[in-house]
């Protein structure tokens, strides 16, 4: 029973020895630095932070404005510092980024078009010289599904000439 006992104290003390440690990671400090850039830190902020930028403490930090006495002709809202804003910066970065964005979907889209034309031209130039080789009258082979050489015949040389025909009329505007 004695040993029992001693097992449960060392795990109590080790619940309560980690407990004990992990105190000091809750203390975070948060602020905004020069550039406008939120920071997290368990250590304070440099002195060059304003009290302004300063927005969170850990428990039990007191900032040196509310530790400094507040005269009593001072309305009670001047005594507290105003909510931190959003830096100018923060906005134009982000016009900046949208007119990037914008300009980029332009850009891809332009270069979607250029493709389109140009192939457009290659196929209209592949299909005139096409053209040209069945009004030619010269011999036109093709192989069929077997694998077998078929050459065509004047019907089959005129469906394949009026098939031409549509496709330069599609492509070639």
């Amino acid at each position: 029973m004695k040993f029992v006992s001693q097992g449960v104290l060392i795990v109590a003390l080790g619940l309560g020895l980690g407990l004990g440690a992990s105190l000091p990671a809750a203390a975070q400090w948060k602020w905004r630095d020069n550039g406008g850039k939120v920071q997290y830190s368990d250590r304070p902020p440099p002195a060059s932070v304003p009290e302004r930028d300063i927005l969170q403490r850990p428990a039990g930090q007191r900032s040196s404005a509310a530790a400094a006495p507040v005269a009593a002709s001072a309305p009670e809202s001047a005594a507290q510092p105003p909510a931190p804003k959003a830096p100018a910066g923060v906005d134009k970065e982000l016009e900046e980024r949208r007119k990037k964005d914008a300009q980029e979907k332009e850009a891809q889209q332009k270069a979607e078009e250029e493709r389109i034309a140009k192939a457009r031209i290659e196929n209209c130039a592949r299909a005139r010289s096409y053209q040209q080789t069945l009004d030619s009258g010269i011999r036109i082979a093709r192989t069929n599904d077997k694998g077998e050489r078929e050459i065509l015949d004047d019907a089959a040389r005129a469906k394949e000439a009026e098939r031409n025909r549509q496709v330069i009329a599609s492509d070639c505007k």
